[in-house]
């Protein structure tokens, strides 16, 4: 997102400073390493050449969701062991010997380790048209406190990555769920509403316990 000073079309002798969508390609390892401390883009997609109907690139968006500390600093000689902590999204080539982020191992060795992550970006190969894996660093950094005695507060704690199809389909794929199916007491053996009960007809069907279904028989009392 980039403010662009744009004329008012009410009012054209007159400028002012809007939002707009500022679209750029990560060509490179390196670009497309996007550190902890710097800012990053407010939509982040892995793009394919092949486009949906309405002529838009089919893609995935990576939307991150993370409240790290701050990691150790790149001087430290321990920090070679944890350098994928340096960003918050890097995407790589893929490649079968850049398998991890890090390693077991380096817990013995953290001041020459067996995997060195920044090594996977420092080559700068180019990412465009290429199989890529995306490498995201996310969580949140819990400082203990009172009120986490008996259980630890879960709300406003967490992090994640979430895969996100963006363009990738020419509509809401799920208007083509099937609809819901209400299931009454006795009729939970009915093949049609109930896909279960016909296991016992298929060939190579596991073996299940058989689907009953009692409504709310035995859950509520009303006393006369």
């Amino acid at each position: 997102m980039k403010f662009m000073n744009v004329s008012l079309p009410w009012m054209p002798e007159r400028y002012a400073m809007v939002p707009q969508l500022v679209e750029a390609q990560l060509k490179t390892e390196k670009e497309a390493a996007l550190r902890y401390d710097t800012k990053t883009p407010r939509y982040l997609h892995i793009a394919s050449n092949r486009t949906n109907r309405w002529g838009h690139q089919r893609s995935y968006r990576l939307q991150v969701v993370s409240f790290t500390g701050d990691s150790l600093p790149e001087t430290e000689p321990e920090e070679k062991s944890m350098s994928w902590a340096r960003y918050k999204v890097a995407i790589t080539k893929h490649k079968d010997s850049e398998q991890t982020s890090s390693s077991l191992y380096s817990q013995n060795n953290m001041w020459t380790p067996a995997v060195d992550f920044s090594k996977y970006i420092e080559d700068d190969e180019s990412i465009e048209n290429q199989d890529l894996v995306a490498w995201v660093t996310t969580g949140f950094l819990h400082i203990p406190h009172a009120e986490d005695i008996p259980n630890t507060v879960t709300v406003g704690n967490g992090g994640g990555v979430i895969l996100r199809p963006h363009n990738y389909f020419d509509e809401d794929p799920s208007i083509h769920s099937p609809d819901g199916v209400y299931i009454s007491p006795g009729s939970e053996g009915n093949c049609e509403n109930n896909k279960m009960a016909c296991f016992a007809e298929d060939a190579c069907s596991p073996v299940v316990e058989p689907f009953t279904y009692n409504g709310f028989e035995g859950t509520m009392k009303f006393e006369e």
